[in-house]
C-alpha cells in the first residue's frame, strides 16, 4: 500500500499547492514543522515568528478539518530535531512512507535540503514546483535569455499580456501600461487615512506568543500589539478592507510618508501572500474588478497589479536565475558596517528613528520607508550590502530570501551593479522632504548642507556621487547628478565632502550591535 508524507513548510500555507493535488487524503500524512534552525539562522524579528508558527498551527488545523491527517511538531517537542531533515528523519521511522512528495522550496538554502532528501533517506522524493506563482522558473529564464539589459517594465507587460489582467483585447486598458508618474504624490493628514483591520490573538496564537517571548525574546523587535491575521478567512477579511477603504487613494499616496501612520493607504497583505493565506493572482483579479466596477481610479488598480505580477515576479526570476552566490555581490565595494541604531531606533534623525521605530514595534515599514530611507541611508554611507541584506530578512514578517535579497542588495544597495534597477537609488534630503512630513519634525535642517545643523542626507549624498564616479559616472541615469557636481565650486565640493567625512566619523564611533 502507498503511503506518502507531503511535508509542507512555513510559506506554504495554502490549501492549493502543488503538493496536494492529487494526493488522497487516505494514503497521505502532511508533516508540519516549527524548527529552531528556522527561527534562528537569521535573528528574526519575534513578531515575524510568532505569526508564521501561529499561522502554521492554524492552517494545520484547518487541513485537519478537510479530512487530511497532519502530523505537527511544535517547538517546544521535547524530541524536536531542530531541523528540517532531521525531523523529515523522524517521520520516516514513524510513517514508514513509500515517498515523499513537497512543494520546491522558495531559497536555494531550504531547496538544497529538499533535494538531498532522496539520497540520505533512500525514499523517492518528488519536488513539484510552485503553482502560486504565475511565472516558472523555465519562462523566466526563456525571457530573461534573450535579452541584454532585464528590465521590470518589458517583463510586467509579458505578465499582464499572460494573465489578461488590465488588458483590452492586445492593448493595455486605459492606453498604457504604467500609471507610475500618477503615482507620486504627498500625503495630506486627515482623518480618512484607512486604517488596517487589527485581530484579536486566540487561544491557539497567545500560545505562540508565550512560546515566542520565552525563546526568542532577545530578538530586537517586541510582541506587545501582535495583531496579525493568522487564518485564510481573516487575511481576506483583510484583503477586503483593503479594497474597500485603501486601495481607492494607494495610487495617487503609495509613495508618501507620514509621522505616526506607519500604513497610510498600503495593502499590509505582503505578509499573507507570502505566507500562502492569499493567492496572489486573485488578489490581483479582486483588484481588478474594483477598478471595472468604477470604484477605483486605473492608477491604484495598475499600480498594485504591476507590484504584485510585476515587480514580485520579476525579482523571483532574478533570484533563481542569478543563484546562491547573489548574496556575495557587492559593486561598490562597500564595507561600513550597518549601524547600530537600525535595532534599537535610537537616532536623533527623525526620518530613520520613525521608519525603523515603526519597523521594531510592528514587523512591517512600507516600500519607500524601505527604499528610500533605511535603505538609502545605508547605501549613502557605504554600509556592506550583505549585512543590509540581513537586517530586512530578520525585521521584516514579509521577508523571504527570494523576494528580499533582490530588492535589497540589488534595488537598494545596487550591489549587483544594475542587474536589477539602472541605477542607485540615493537621494538627498530633499526628495524625503518633499514626499514626507518627516523633516518638519527633525532635529537637522533640510534645507542646509553644511554645519552642525545641516541634514546629513544632503553631504552624504553628494560624497556618495563623489567616491562612486568611477564605477557610476558612464550611467546614463546618473549623468544629471555628476553635471551638477561638476559645476560646483572646488570649494563647495571640498566642504560637502568634508561634512560628510566628519558625519561618517561620528558614525563609526558609535556603539557597535552586539546582537
Amino acid at each position: 500500500m502507498e503511503r506518502v508524507l507531503i511535508p509542507i513548510l512555513g510559506d506554504q500555507l495554502s490549501f492549493a499547492l502543488s503538493s496536494l493535488d492529487d494526493a488522497d487524503p487516505d494514503t497521505a500524512t502532511i508533516l508540519m514543522m516549527e524548527v529552531v534552525e528556522e527561527a534562528t539562522y537569521v535573528r528574526h524579528h519575534p513578531k515575524k515568528i510568532a505569526f508564521l508558527f501561529a499561522a502554521m498551527r492554524h492552517h494545520a488545523a484547518a487541513l485537519a478539518e478537510k479530512g487530511w491527517s497532519v502530523d505537527y511538531v511544535r517547538l517546544d517537542d521535547p524530541d524536536n530535531a531542530g531541523s528540517f531533515t532531521g525531523e523529515i528523519a523522524r517521520a520516516v521511522e514513524r510513517h514508514d512512507p513509500t515517498r515523499i512528495i513537497v512543494t520546491e522550496a522558495g531559497e536555494w538554502r531550504v531547496q538544497a535540503m529538499l533535494e538531498a532528501w532522496e539520497t540520505i533517506f533512500g525514499i523517492p522524493v518528488s519536488i513539484r514546483p510552485d503553482t502560486r506563482f504565475v511565472c516558472s522558473h523555465d519562462r523566466f529564464k526563456a525571457w530573461a535569455d534573450d535579452r541584454r539589459e532585464l528590465r521590470m517594465e518589458f517583463f510586467y507587460r509579458e505578465m499582464r499580456r499572460e494573465t489578461g489582467l488590465l488588458m483590452d483585447g492586445a492593448k493595455p486598458v486605459g492606453g498604457k501600461w504604467n500609471f507610475d508618474h500618477d503615482n507620486r504624490k504627498p500625503a495630506k493628514r486627515d482623518l480618512l487615512i484607512p486604517r488596517p483591520l487589527s485581530f484579536q490573538p486566540d487561544a491557539m496564537t497567545q500560545e505562540v506568543l508565550a512560546l515566542v517571548a520565552d525563546r526568542f525574546g532577545d530578538h530586537a523587535g517586541t510582541l506587545d500589539g501582535f495583531d496579525f491575521a493568522v487564518t485564510r478567512k481573516d487575511a481576506l477579511r483583510q484583503q477586503r478592507a483593503f479594497l474597500t477603504h485603501a486601495l481607492p487613494g494607494f495610487g495617487d499616496n503609495q509613495d508618501a510618508m507620514l509621522t505616526g501612520e506607519p500604513y497610510l493607504w498600503h495593502a499590509v497583505l505582503s505578509p499573507y501572500i507570502n505566507a500562502g493565506l492569499l493567492d496572489p493572482l486573485d488578489l490581483c483579479k479582486a483588484v481588478e474588478k474594483e477598478f471595472a466596477a468604477g470604484k477605483v481610479p486605473i492608477n491604484a488598480a495598475e499600480g498594485f497589479i504591476r507590484q504584485i505580477i510585476g515587480w514580485r515576479e520579476f525579482v523571483r526570476g532574478i533570484y533563481w536565475r542569478e543563484g546562491p552566490d547573489y548574496v556575495e555581490r557587492n559593486f561598490l565595494g562597500a564595507t561600513r558596517d550597518l549601524p547600530a541604531f537600525y535595532w534599537t531606533g535610537e537616532t536623533d534623525m527623525h526620518c530613520l528613528s520613525q521608519a525603523i521605530g515603526q519597523t521594531l514595534d510592528k514587523a512591517y515599514a512600507h516600500h519607500i520607508q524601505r527604499l528610500m530611507i533605511t535603505g538609502n541611508f545605508a547605501l549613502l554611507i557605504g554600509v556592506d550590502p550583505s549585512q543590509v541584506h540581513r537586517w530586512y530578512l530578520e525585521v521584516y514578517a514579509d521577508a523571504y530570501e527570494w523576494v528580499e535579497l533582490p530588492n535589497t542588495l540589488g534595488m537598494s544597495q545596487f550591489g549587483d551593479g544594475g542587474l536589477l534597477g539602472s541605477k542607485p537609488y540615493a537621494s538627498s534630503g530633499a526628495y524625503i522632504d518633499r514626499m514626507s512630513d518627516y523633516c518638519r519634525s527633525c532635529r537637522y535642517d533640510v534645507k542646509q548642507r553644511n554645519g552642525p545643523d545641516a541634514c546629513p542626507f544632503n553631504a552624504l549624498y553628494w560624497d556618495f556621487i563623489a567616491r562612486n564616479r568611477e564605477k557610476l559616472g558612464r550611467n546614463p541615469r546618473m549623468a544629471m547628478p555628476y553635471r551638477t557636481w561638476d559645476k560646483m565650486t572646488e570649494e563647495t565640493q571640498r566642504e560637502l565632502r568634508g561634512q560628510a567625512k566628519g558625519f561618517l566619523a561620528k558614525l563609526d564611533k558609535l556603539p557597535k550591535y552586539e546582537g
